[in-house]
Order: structure tokens, then sequence, then C-alpha cells
């Protein structure tokens, strides 16, 4: 007969995988919508795109984690979310309109294909200095990090409760601050829509998929898929496997390209705009908590996959809560899970003496959110701050 110790350890890797899940998902949906829609989804196409992102996703970490044994993880693009948001809010639209955003999907999705099966545009990448590609996320980061303080100006009964539970879980447990702060937030959603009296049409609950046929314009090619690729590249995958690394797994490169690239191409023309290694909640699923056996922590992986499955059913759901939303409270509970990868983008940026000058100015551009015959402040920023580094360091 089994014992209850045993039971309890053969289901720690189940539960660790449904911890990942739920941290990652609620961590950031609100970014992923903000983002979408920012850059022209309807709120009927955002929810698609955060099912059909859901859906990929979920099935890539079965996929991998089972196929090699190991507690790979995929998330969405959360820093390609926000540069949607970032990109969307400063321009007013993108080039082409939401069709335009998806073709720029999928050229990103082609361009992470194309780093599994031509590794020299991996290595290109990884020239890049970190600096200036951390310096350019902090830049795209800012304005989305900016919506607390703004949100608690403008509605102080909705965002202050938000803030405040999100500070007292960042003291006492820093994993769960932000899930928390969701929940605190579809309570003041709840609480404004009884006191609105305002009914709820039930079919916009259901999750469905809205296809998008995919446009090209140059602008948001050079302005959004290229940045995005960069972004999802230099702030998932790389650090993706490094964390992997550090709890003593190889991940196959190829094969994790292979599948995010299939994954982010299949989900593109429903509104999905790029799925990626895990790095942050990587570490959930392949740390010791998640099972001290490492041969076993695979199941994790497998766990957090169907999990993101069952999460996606309620995708609707999610945006629904978004849409209802009194003003600033979205944005505020978005802007909070920015705030570590905004403060990490801003420590690597500037922690190199030598490289700090071309990285502020790379972060400067990119927050200012200028927009240059049709391509956004996300590539200038790229270009102005290797211009300044090849002229400071020409003689080096």
């Amino acid at each position: 007969m089994t014992s209850p110790g045993a039971r309890a350890g053969a289901s720690r890797p189940l539960v660790a995988g449904v911890v990942t899940a739920l941290v990652g998902f609620t961590s950031s949906f609100a970014v992923v919508l903000t983002g979408l829609s920012a850059v022209g989804a309807s709120p009927a196409q955002a929810a698609s795109g955060l099912l059909a992102a859901s859906i990929t996703m979920g099935l890539a970490c079965i996929v991998l984690a089972w196929r090699y044994r190991m507690p790979i993880t995929v998330a969405w693009s959360t820093p390609g979310a926000a540069l949607l948001a970032s990109t969307g809010a400063a321009s007013g639209a993108i080039e082409g309109g939401w069709p335009a955003a998806v073709g720029a999907f999928l050229v990103t999705a082609a361009l992470i294909l194309l780093t599994a099966l031509w590794p020299a545009l991996g290595a290109m990448i990884a020239r890049i200095p970190r600096s200036i590609a951390q310096a350019m996320l902090a830049g795209v980061l800012l304005p989305l990090c900016l919506a607390p303080v703004t949100g608690i100006v403008e509605n102080p009964w909705g965002v202050v409760p938000v803030v405040v539970t999100w500070l007292i879980a960042a003291r006492f447990a820093p994993r769960w601050a932000v899930p928390l702060a969701f929940v605190t937030a579809a309570i003041v959603v709840a609480v404004a829509l009884v006191q609105a009296g305002a009914p709820i049409d039930p079919k916009i609950l259901l999750p469905r998929i809205e296809l998008t046929a995919p446009t090209f314009t140059l602008g948001a090619l050079v302005g959004l898929a290229l940045p995005l690729f960069i972004v999802t590249m230099a702030s998932q995958n790389v650090p993706g496997v490094a964390i992997m690394r550090s709890f003593g797994y190889e991940v196959p490169w190829r094969p994790a390209m292979l599948v995010t690239g299939l994954g982010t191409a299949l989900g593109a023309p429903a509104g999905g705009h790029a799925i990626n290694l895990a790095a942050i909640s990587a570490a959930l699923a392949a740390s010791p908590d998640a099972d001290p056996d490492p041969k076993r922590r695979w199941i994790a992986g497998v766990s957090t996959g169907v999990s993101y499955l069952v999460l996606g059913a309620a995708s609707a759901a999610f945006a629904a809560l978004v849409v209802l939303a009194p003003a600033a409270v979205i944005p505020t509970v978005a802007g909070l899970a920015l705030f570590a990868a905004f403060g990490a983008a801003v420590q690597q940026a500037v922690e190199d003496a030598g490289e700090r000058l071309p990285a502020v100015v790379t972060f400067l551009v990119a927050a200012s959110g200028i927009q240059v015959l049709g391509v956004s402040a996300a590539f200038w920023a790229l270009v102005a701050g290797l211009a300044v580094r090849v002229v400071l360091h020409a003689r080096r």
C-alpha cells in the first residue's frame, strides 16, 4: 500500500507544473491583452490571441517536456507583448492595422524558425551588446510601468487596493504578488459592475477563435516584427536556456526553436503574437522544489502545458474582465507585472560603465515613442544605440 508521503512525493511535480502555469498566466495575461489591443485588435480578436497563445504554448510544453524528458516550459513573450503595447500606444495604430500586426507575427515566427535552421542568425542576435538590447527593452517597458503611478491619480479607489495588495504580497510571498494583485483587481471590477448594475452577456465568456488574414507593410515588418523577434530572443530564449543550464539541463536548441517557431506561426492568424522558452517561470518547474529527483521534473513541464490548456479555456473570461474593468485598474496590474523585468533590464543596461552611454541613448529613444517613416521607436532605438557605440569605440 502506498504511503501518504509517497503519494505526496509523486504528485509534487504535478503541483509544481500547475503553480508554474498559474503564476505565468495570471502575472502577465493583462500585458498580452494590452499589447494586442494597442496594435489594433478588437476585444474579440485580443481574446482570440490570448486563447491561441495559451493553446500553442501549452502544447509546446507537453511536446518538449515529454520528448526530451526535461522540465522544459514555454511561455508567451511578455516583453514582446509590452513592445506591442508601447508601439501601438505611441503611434496610435500600426501601419496596415491589425492585419499588418498579424503579418508581423508570422514574420517573427519565420525568423524564429530560421534561427533553428540557420545558426548564424542566432549568432547575429547574440552579437548585439546585452546592454543595448536590455536598454531597448527597458525603454519599451517604461510607459507601461508608469501606469500604477498615473492610475493612483486617475482612479485612486480602484487602483490603491491593487497596489497595496501587491506591495504586501511582495514582502511576504513575492512569487504570488502579481497574481494576488490581479485577484484584487477582479474584486474591484466585480464591485464596480454590481454598483453599475450592468448586465453581462454570457456569450462573451465563451472561448472563440477569430482568424485574420495577414497583410504585410514595411512599417509593421521593420518596426514590429524585427524588434519583436530581437526582444523574444534576447529576453526570453537566451536567458531561458541559461536558467535551464543552471539546473543541470541542456535544452536542445534547434528542436526548441522549431517547436516555438511553429507554435508562433500556427497561433499568429488567431492573434497569438509569439511563444518562446520560459525564462523567469522556468525555475518553478526545473528547480529542486519541483522534485528532488532531476529525472522526474519533466512531469512538471507536462503538467504546466496541460494547465495552460485549461487556463486557455477561460481566456474569454479573462479578456471580458479587462474590457469591463474601471479606468486604470488593469493597466496597473500590467505595470506591476513588469516592474521586475524593468528593474533587471535597467541594471543590465548600465552595469558596464564603458557601454553606459550607448545604452542610455537606446533607452531614451525607445522610451520616447517616436515614429519615423512608419517605423516604431524600438527599431530606431537599436539603430541609435549601435551608432553611438560604433562612434565611441571606433578607435578600440
